[in-house]
């Protein structure tokens, strides 16, 4: 293609982390965003590493849950970077554990203390997950105007009764204000922390059992069926030297399993995986599984359709 003198000349200045001021006046470093159900769903090791020498305490995202932005975070860019993490949170809502209890989507703004008991179950891996890495985590209610004291009441007190912490969130309604409980409760877990952090797996297994170690240990699921393309592929890694790399999946965000449709926690499914590709730059092996497309998906009126420079230098549309 040729391309490579103009793809250098982007990422000069794109490499380097982005100095961004929130709505309160906080530093925030922007480095990259790709996607974790398709790619590894972390920013870059440049703006954490950066943000680590800036601050007492540095927050970074992992996109989705713990099965896949939090295990890709742990697995891959914690490996990389011999990162340690002090302290998991996990954002869960109401509407979205009654929607894993069986709420359609009109239900969701309605008090159903049954169907946000049954959605726990989906809550309750996720928390598992965590504790697999040796971490001790804390849940953040993403409190919503429709939930009902009631609701919350019970959320919390079911993850108290899972030996875990949850506190309510208000930063979407009060801003900074509204997540004060929940930044001391992080500050005590890092204060007192004593984790012993770790991967679930060695790189240096073979392929298969690194993608069985987190179809079963982070999903729930019986086992893995390889396709013949992917056996192959796999074959051909390991004639070329590659297969001693971590894993990045590529599997629906919508559900536990490789199947958007089974919501909850499911069991007694398997993970079929039909193709690999290897990110040799980024130093992972992608497992494609189910249905998964790569290519992220775009409202039909992207947000870049509003954004312009006006001819005196003002950016319009950004938000």
């Amino acid at each position: 293609l040729k391309a490579e003198g103009a793809v250098a000349l982007l990422m000069k200045d794109a490499i380097n982390p982005n100095l961004v001021q929130t709505l309160e006046n906080t530093p925030a470093l922007i480095n990259g965003g790709p996607f974790a159900n398709i790619a590894h769903g972390c920013n870059s090791l440049t703006a954490t590493k950066l943000a680590l020498k800036l601050a007492e305490y540095t927050i970074t995202e992992a996109g989705f849950g713990a099965d896949l932005g939090a295990e890709k975070f742990c697995d891959i860019k914690a490996r990389f970077g011999n990162l340690k993490p002090d302290v998991a949170v996990i954002v869960a809502t109401v509407r979205a554990l009654k929607h894993h209890g069986g709420a359609t989507k009109e239900e969701l703004g309605v008090e159903n203390i049954d169907q946000l008991t049954k959605g726990y179950v989906n809550l309750e891996k996720h928390i598992e997950n965590m504790k697999k890495f040796g971490l001790e985590p804390v849940v953040a209610i993403n409190q919503f105007p429709t939930d009902t004291e009631k609701e919350l009441e019970t959320l919390v007190a079911l993850c108290e009764a899972n030996g875990v912490s949850a506190v309510r969130a208000e930063v979407w309604a009060k801003g900074g204000d509204g997540a004060i409980e929940l930044a001391k409760k992080v500050v005590e877990l890092a204060e007192n922390n004593q984790n012993e952090f770790k991967q679930i797996y060695d790189v240096n297994d073979s392929i298969e059992s690194k993608v069985e170690t987190i179809a079963k240990e982070m999903y729930g699921a019986d086992g893995v069926d390889f396709s013949k393309a992917a056996k192959k592929e796999i074959a051909n890694l390991e004639k070329l030297g590659l297969d001693k790399m971590p894993i990045c999946m590529a599997k629906t965000q919508y559900s536990l399993s490789d199947d958007p449709k089974l919501l909850g926690r499911p069991e007694g499914f398997r993970i079929e995986v039909r193709e690999l590709r290897v990110a040799k730059g980024a130093g992972f092996i992608i497992a494609l599984t189910g249905d998964v497309m790569t290519m992220p998906g775009l409202p039909k009126v992207p947000a870049a359709d509003n954004m312009d420079i006006l001819p005196n230098g003002e950016i319009i549309g950004l938000f």
